[in-house]
């Protein structure tokens, strides 16, 4: 090839990339039949993959507070004391005050909803009416916080809060013993992590059922690039550290997380999970290793393996092993597939555990049969 056109044609992808706002150049690629024990960084592909943060994340939001269902506001009218009520924005996004018959304010500012209330009331009165308005609750917009923070559940969002202000209101990392929430004296510039007991490495940020790409084990080191503004409905994840486990999804019997053994395959890592469904395409069978925000990934053609055309490969801790059910043309097709299958399947159960009864709670991982999960939150109409 020519030199000379080589910076011609990375500038062109890099300004593709800026143009569709892509988050991965791709994954790497790794062999998967050295074992995971030997493995050493000068043995593995590294070309070409970055972590993109879109600058629009780390902006202040411009959008100002909007009024949702389940939000509290209390409402009084001015010199009129026996007019103050406390009012809960219903299903509808309506409100009913007095003799209003329903006020739509779904979707409106404080000062909007003030202005719309007043002037519907001023319909009924002849004097001037002035009319007060104060939140009191809010309920139709929350942040999910799971895994490994002191307190996991569903946090309010009153105002816009960082990925950092968001953990430390969340009780901080649960290996900071005495963690007091909001951050305390503690300094919010890192999340201080302990690898033993958080993994940085698989932690994210799912928004609208698409992971973002933060990379949390640069954050931990006092990166604030990668400290983005949370929206309602996000969901925070910090992976428990030191698990040895790995999971298997896609085209088994039953996708789940199963013990690691030192020493596993390819084949008892499925076997594990109830073995191949009819239909599979087991001629790339998709591994996926090391961080989720710099990930590696190999293919491998099962069916000859199972034939004994090809030595079986070794698997190591906190892989990922899917099995497609059908044939994709690029790499990073699986990468998305896969991320959108485990990484939806985390959110859907440590949600449920954070908010059911821990008798009730499911437990560990459990991954549903698919390749298609989305976490999508309802958007308000």
């Amino acid at each position: 090839m020519n030199t000379s056109i080589i910076p011609k044609l990375l500038m062109l992808v890099a300004t593709a990339c800026l143009l569709t706002a892509c988050q991965y150049p791709g994954p790497r690629r790794f062999d998967p039949r050295i074992p995971p024990a030997s493995l050493s960084q000068d043995k593995l592909d590294t070309t070409g993959f970055t972590n993109h943060i879109d600058p629009a994340l780390l902006k202040l939001p411009e959008q100002p507070f909007t009024l949702g269902p389940g939000d509290k506001i209390e409402v009084e009218i001015f010199n009129d004391l026996s007019s103050r009520a406390l009012l809960t924005i219903g299903p509808d996004g309506k409100i009913y005050y007095q003799n209003l018959a329903g006020l739509d304010v779904w979707g409106l500012t404080l000062t909007e909803t003030q202005d719309r209330l007043q002037k519907e009331l001023q319909r009924y009165n002849k004097l001037k009416i002035e009319v007060t308005i104060l939140l009191r609750g809010v309920e139709s917009k929350k942040v999910w916080m799971l895994g490994r923070v002191a307190a996991p559940g569903v946090y309010s969002m009153t105002n816009s809060v960082t990925l950092l202000e968001a953990i430390y209101n969340a009780g901080g990392p649960l290996n900071l013993l005495g963690a007091t929430g909001a951050g305390g004296t503690r300094d919010i510039g890192t999340i201080g992590m302990n690898e033993d007991l958080v993994d940085y490495k698989r932690s994210f940020v799912l928004r609208s059922g698409k992971m973002l790409p933060v990379d949390f084990e640069r954050l931990s080191r006092g990166d604030m690039s990668q400290n983005i503004y949370l929206q309602p409905d996000d969901y925070v994840y910090l992976a428990p550290g030191s698990a040895q486990e790995l999971h298997v999804i896609g085209a088994v019997a039953a996708p789940q997380t199963v013990p690691f053994t030192q020493g596993m395959t390819l084949i008892a890592a499925i076997a594990s999970a109830g073995g191949i469904i009819p239909d599979a395409y087991t001629r790339q069978v998709a591994i996926v290793r090391g961080s989720l925000q710099a990930p590696e990934i190999a293919l491998v053609d099962l069916k000859r393996i199972e034939k004994g055309l090809a030595p079986n490969v070794y698997l190591a801790p906190e892989d990922i092993v899917y099995v497609p059910f059908t044939p994709y043309r690029k790499l990073k097709q699986y990468w998305d597939v896969v991320t959108q299958t485990f990484v939806g399947a985390v959110a859907i159960n440590e949600g449920a555990r954070a908010v059911l009864p821990q008798q009730t709670a499911p437990p560990g991982i459990f991954i549903p049969l698919g390749s298609t999960i989305t976490v999508i939150p309802p958007t308000p109409r």
